[in-house]
């Protein structure tokens, strides 16, 4: 692993604050222009909040765009669990971690509702105090304390993006394009604002997002349903093997569902390190947590020597 991608692990791990996002952006670029990456920058976008997106190379005119978000999220008390292969399950994860918030609201209003200062004024101070928990609790999940370990969610990505950037052939830099998305977490907002920024790549250009890559002995392929049959993918199993370990599995949209931000892109594909299990099928757990510690770097090889594999045959 490059040493740039070191003290990103060891040192750049939390990127949450508009400072510590300043902080990362002024040393990405400096690292790609220092490699020869003259046009790296903080490109600005917008969709429903202002973002601050790191690219490097012409979006507009690259064969390919690798991507990754920068952004981290706030610690959680329990993981993000994800099941691309079994999306209900997921779904009946989500709605259980909802209940979850309003029974904590309704449990702290019904504490204070068995104070004994009146019926009414119990009432009130019930109803006001439902409201400011459950408000609390959405607030947290956005804006809370940075998790400070975010080894698989994202660092990973993004020291994905930097490795292919770092071993990319010179000759090969021009036909492709690297983006470090801002404001992933709180709603893709930054591939939004990518997206309506880049409309034709975004329709047209072959675009792999890599997120949480580090975690994980089966690497997850999710390309679009109108891809399952397209020439591509052969393009892809002969770039990604299986081996050292690692267990290549490809799907589409139809089948399985990975929430990042390949989503906004016509020919965006999903890339994620996952754990099986048999009845989870491929699963996630960790992130969002102080648990995300998990980085296996070879992981990141595979990725990054297969990427520059892509590159040369798209």
């Amino acid at each position: 692993m490059h040493p740039l991608s070191a003290e990103i692990l060891a040192k750049r791990q939390v990127r949450k604050t508009k400072k510590q996002k300043a902080e990362f952006e002024a040393f990405l670029i400096g690292a790609l222009r220092d490699a020869g990456y003259a046009d790296a920058r903080a490109e600005k976008a917008r969709s429903l909040v202002k973002c601050r997106n790191i690219v490097a190379g012409d979006p507009d005119r690259a064969k390919v765009i690798y991507t990754a978000h920068y952004d981290t999220c706030a610690v959680m008390p329990v993981p993000n669990f994800i099941t691309p292969t079994r999306p209900l399950i997921w779904i009946l994860y989500q709605i259980l971690l909802v209940l979850g918030i309003f029974l904590i609201a309704s449990a702290c209003a019904t504490l204070v509702w068995l104070l004994p200062v009146g019926e009414d004024l119990a009432d009130m101070l019930a109803h006001l105090v439902y409201l400011a928990v459950l408000w609390f609790e959405i607030i947290w999940m956005v804006a809370g304390k940075a998790n400070k370990h975010t080894a698989n969610d994202n660092t990973s990505g993004v020291i994905t993006l930097l490795e292919i950037a770092l071993a990319l052939p010179e000759e090969r830099r021009s036909e492709v394009c690297f983006v470090w998305f801002d404001h992933e977490e709180s709603g893709l907002f930054g591939s939004m604002g990518f997206r309506e920024k880049h409309k034709q790549a975004a329709k047209e250009t072959l675009t792999l997002n890599f997120d949480c890559v580090s975690d994980g002995d089966h690497m997850l392929f999710v390309l679009p349903k109108k891809m399952k049959d397209d020439p591509l993918r052969d393009i892809l199993g002969a770039c990604f093997p299986s081996r050292d370990g690692i267990e290549s599995v490809f799907t589409h949209t139809g089948k399985a569902v990975y929430p990042s931000d390949q989503t906004q892109f016509k020919r965006g594909i999903g890339v994620a390190a996952l754990k099986k299990s048999r009845y989870l099928g491929l699963y996630m757990d960790r992130i969002h947590t102080a648990e995300d510690t998990v980085f296996e770097e070879k992981n990141i090889e595979f990725l990054a020597n297969g990427a520059i594999a892509l590159a040369e045959r798209v």
